[in-house]
């Protein structure tokens, strides 16, 4: 049987954002220099975390600093939506090690981010942070394992993709700057059930699918 193409690099479903965002990479692309890789933009993700992480101690003595945090996070976004891109252009072909080397750095990221929050939360509260990375990282898991069963990559969950999440973490800061730390205190124990509630219906509709398909397989075979 003749194996199905990678698909990797061919994102399925669509965010609530994803065609204001894809016109902005369409504009970006004129102004990216020619010598600039998609590898180049991919690997930025590994300073920008770290200065997030830097940026959030620094923080802890001056709330101002989180407007520093929201524009790494928004130079993240710019790096990331326009390696993929980048890459076709340039003919590179680092589809399976642009896949890898992307989303696994999305996940250090992300965990910049949420070590950030935990610098800046008080301490009674910073076992929240624990179940908010383990709801997060479910997420990716559940797209992974998804993508290896169907051959089928879907980033972006009931409308909500990388890019909102993003526009969150910006909002929160911003939120944080004019109310203070106890804000993000306060909303955590609101947020970790709906994210839970979130998950589920994510994982229930993508078992449903794989199940179909295996059944539609099986009817294959059997014929």
């Amino acid at each position: 049987m003749q194996q199905e193409p990678f698909a990797g690099d061919k994102k399925v479903g669509a965010s609530w954002l994803h065609g204001p965002e894809q016109r902005i990479i369409r504009f970006a692309m004129r102004y990216v220099p020619a010598w600039i890789k998609s590898y180049h933009l991919t690997l930025a993700t590994i300073p920008i975390s770290l200065a997030i992480v830097g940026c959030s101690f620094l923080a802890k003595g001056d709330i101002g600093w989180l407007w520093a945090i929201s524009a790494l996070i928004v130079l993240q976004w710019i790096t990331d939506s326009l390696d993929g891109a980048v890459g076709r252009a340039h003919g590179e072909g680092l589809i399976r090690w642009g896949y890898y080397m992307d989303h696994f750095l999305d996940y250090i990221f992300l965990c910049s981010v949420l070590i950030g929050y935990s610098i800046l939360l008080p301490d009674h509260f910073k076992y929240l942070q624990f179940f908010v990375l383990a709801l997060f990282g479910a997420f990716m898991v559940n797209a992974y394992l998804a993508f290896a069963a169907s051959n089928k990559f879907r980033i972006s969950y009931l409308g909500i993709g990388p890019t909102e999440i993003r526009i969150l973490f910006v909002l929160i800061n911003t939120l944080l700057i004019f109310f203070g730390k106890t804000y993000l205190a306060q909303t955590l124990p609101y947020v970790l059930p709906l994210t839970v509630v979130g998950l589920i219906i994510v994982t229930y509709r993508t078992q449903r699918e794989l199940w179909k398909m295996d059944q539609e397989a099986k009817k294959q075979q059997a014929q």
